[in-house]
């Protein structure tokens, strides 16, 4: 009984890989993983020697003791400044996608919707340029027909 469904798994597998999203996706972690390194060397390079100038360059070294002494590995330490350099990267991370990616993105994205309106609406236009063209040679056809009818009664009179 296993036998018969092991193949459907692997084709629903094979299928589920070669969706063109699944490469998408391990492009976009291969690319991600790449801008972190760029990030991080951003942090430690300009924001942490800026913060240095305030204490210490880096980060990790900022902490509270919640006990009566900290010393080693005794006592218990909040490590405050690594959440803090954690929070500067993602803040740092984000804002380069969002002004870098997803912002301009969102520009082609409407110019290009801005552009198919305009056209469905050229188009409509159009359509109804027409349809008025038809109506009115048909409204001229009716006439025509409707006078000749009374020429044809006239005449028979």
């Amino acid at each position: 009984m296993s036998a018969k469904k092991d193949p459907s798994i692997w084709q629903g597998f094979k299928a589920f890989l070669m969706r063109g999203n699944v490469v998408d996706l391990a492009v976009a972690v291969v690319v991600g993983a790449a801008f972190t390194n760029i990030v991080d060397a951003v942090v430690k390079g300009m924001i942490n020697p800026v913060v240095g100038a305030i204490g210490t360059q880096n980060l990790d070294h900022y902490s509270s003791c919640l006990s009566v002494s900290c010393e080693g590995d005794k006592g218990i330490q909040i490590m405050w400044g690594s959440v803090l350099g954690a929070t500067l990267q993602f803040l740092i991370t984000s804002a380069v996608v969002y002004f870098l990616m997803v912002l301009p993105m969102a520009k082609v994205l409407a110019r290009q919707e801005a552009r198919k309106k305009a056209k469905e609406a050229a188009q409509s236009e159009a359509q109804e340029v027409v349809e008025e063209t038809e109506l009115q040679l048909l409204k001229e056809i009716r006439d025509e027909l409707v006078a000749q009818r009374r020429d044809a009664e006239y005449e028979r009179r």
